[in-house]
C-alpha cells in the first residue's frame, strides 16, 4: 500500500456514498441528512485548515493538539453545526450545560443547566466505552473517527468511521473507579447494553471501519 504524504493527509476521506442508515430513528426533528451536512462541513473545515497549515509548513491540527482536545473540537463542531441544518434543535447556551443540543424554544434563552430533553454529542477515536460525567437518562450521539495523533509517524487522513445514537437509561452506564491516590475525574462509561442500543440504531457506517486502528 502506498503511504500517504503529509500533503495527502491534509485532505480528509470523503463520507462513504450510501453510508447513512435510511431506517435510523432520530429525535426532535433531526434527520440523517442533517447529520450528513454537519459532517461534510467538518471535513471541509479540517481540509481547509490543514491545507493552509501545510502550505505554511506547520503540522496538521491533529498532529498539534492533544488527542482529547482534538476530539473535543470534532464534537463541538458537530454541536454547533447541526442546528444550522436542523431548525428544531439549538445549541444549549448554558455554560457547560447538559445536554449539548436542546429542542428549540423549549427553555428560556435556549439555556438549561441540566435536562433529560435533548441530545448529548460526543466524538471519539474509540468504537465503544464512551464516557460521560454522570449515569443518566439521555439521548446520546457519538461520532467515531480515525485520525493521526501527535505521536504517529505515518501520515493518514481524517476519516469518520461511524455515527451511533440512541436513548440511554441510567442502567446503560457504569461508573469507572479510581485509585486512592488518583486525581482523575470519576466518569461513567457506556455499558455493553448501551452500546447495543446505539449500534442497532446506527446513523452512519464506513465500510472500512477497523476497530484495532480506531483505538
Amino acid at each position: 500500500m502506498e503511504r500517504n504524504s503529509e500533503r495527502d493527509a491534509c485532505t480528509p476521506t470523503p463520507l462513504k456514498e450510501g453510508g447513512f442508515n435510511p431506517k435510523v430513528e432520530l429525535p426532535y426533528g433531526l434527520t440523517a441528512r442533517h447529520v450528513e451536512s454537519a459532517m461534510k462541513g467538518y471535513l471541509d473545515f479540517l481540509g481547509f485548515v490543514n491545507s493552509e497549515l501545510n502550505r505554511r509548513e506547520i503540522p496538521r491540527l491533529e498532529m498539534t493538539l492533544m488527542p482529547a482536545n482534538f476530539s473535543s473540537i470534532v464534537g463541538e463542531f458537530m454541536t454547533s453545526s447541526i442546528p444550522r441544518f436542523c431548525p428544531t434543535l439549538v445549541k444549549n447556551r448554558y455554560h457547560n450545560g447538559h445536554p449539548d443540543l436542546v429542542p428549540a424554544e423549549q427553555f428560556t434563552k435556549d439555556a438549561v443547566q441540566h435536562s433529560d430533553q435533548g441530545i448529548e454529542v460526543k466524538a471519539s477515536r474509540y468504537l465503544r466505552g464512551w464516557q460521560g460525567h454522570n449515569a443518566e437518562d439521555i439521548w446520546l450521539m457519538v461520532f467515531v473517527f480515525d485520525s493521526n495523533r501527535p505521536s504517529d509517524l505515518a501520515p493518514r487522513p481524517f476519516r469518520f468511521l461511524q455515527v451511533l445514537g440512541g436513548r440511554l437509561s441510567k442502567s446503560d452506564w457504569i461508573f469507572s473507579g479510581r485509585g486512592e491516590k488518583s486525581r482523575r475525574t470519576i466518569t461513567a462509561s457506556v455499558t455493553k447494553t448501551g452500546h447495543l442500543k446505539m449500534s442497532a440504531n446506527w446513523i452512519y457506517r464506513d465500510s472500512v471501519t477497523n476497530p484495532k486502528r480506531a483505538g
